[in-house]
């Protein structure tokens, strides 16, 4: 009986994992259309409230890319994508470095909130 509790509990876990991660797009290196899909799949077949998109470093001209593109697509089928707000900052790291030393290294982040205009 109580394994069952357990593994139920286990499930759910892993249910609200997924739907925080559902409204999460990370860009990276990956062909710049994918991104595009992948928000405009998100904000309109998912029924997700708002969309945040996060990049780091170089990525975060490629995010603001992404966004843009998105709406004049999502404008273009008579529909309207906001960004509801930007949240900056840094993000440390350890880099290795070639002789085994780590060195401490500070990278930008951007996240941008979208949602959709009803």
């Amino acid at each position: 009986m109580e394994e069952n509790k357990e593994k139920r509990e286990e499930k759910q876990e892993v249910r609200e994992k997924k739907q925080i991660a559902d409204n999460v797009i990370y860009i990276g290196g990956k062909p710049f259309t994918n991104y595009v899909w992948a928000l405009l799949t998100q904000i309109s077949a998912n029924k997700q409230e708002e969309v945040n998109v996060i990049a780091r470093g170089k990525y975060i001209s490629r995010a603001i890319d992404v966004v843009e593109m998105a709406k004049a697509r999502f404008l273009s089928q008579g529909n309207e994508i906001k960004v509801k707000g930007i949240e900056i900052g840094t993000e440390k790291f350890n880099r290795q470095e070639a002789d085994g030393r780590e060195r401490p290294i500070n990278v930008s982040v951007i996240k941008i909130i979208i949602t959709k205009s009803k």
